[in-house]
């Protein structure tokens, strides 16, 4: 943990480098002190949506940051924060030029019984 996931609209596809940012949030997460082998950055491009009333090209990105249960909220505003600052820089031309509706959410990760089910045999690359 933490996951990274962004929601975009394909209006914008061609200019917000998304892998760019999937990377810049792992590394905010990583300097924070989460565990490098657990993170995962993904994205999903929509080409099917409506915003706001729909009568202009509004662009959208909206991102949902993941992590375990047990963090103080010091902790969760301080990650949340910084990935959120860093969006707003990375979409800064976006901003500048267009109708654009930016978002981020922290999401803890709760499974059945307090559990999620994991498999990965990618730790052992991270190990000290």
């Amino acid at each position: 943990m933490p996951h990274f996931v962004v929601e975009y609209t394909d209006n914008i596809k061609d200019t917000a480098r998304i892998p760019e940012l999937l990377k810049k949030a792992i590394q905010i997460s990583a300097a924070d002190g989460y565990p490098m082998a657990g993170m995962r950055g993904r994205a999903i491009c929509f080409t099917e949506y409506e915003l706001a009333d729909g009568k202009r090209d509004y662009a959208m990105v909206h991102a949902t940051l993941k992590i375990a249960p047990g963090h103080t909220v010091d902790e969760k505003h301080r990650v949340c924060n910084a990935t959120f600052a860093m969006m707003k820089e990375h979409f800064a031309e976006i901003i500048s030029t267009r109708h654009f509706l930016l978002s981020l959410e922290l999401v803890e990760v709760v499974g059945a019984d307090g559990e999620t089910l994991k498999f990965s045999n990618i730790h052992h690359f991270f190990e000290s």
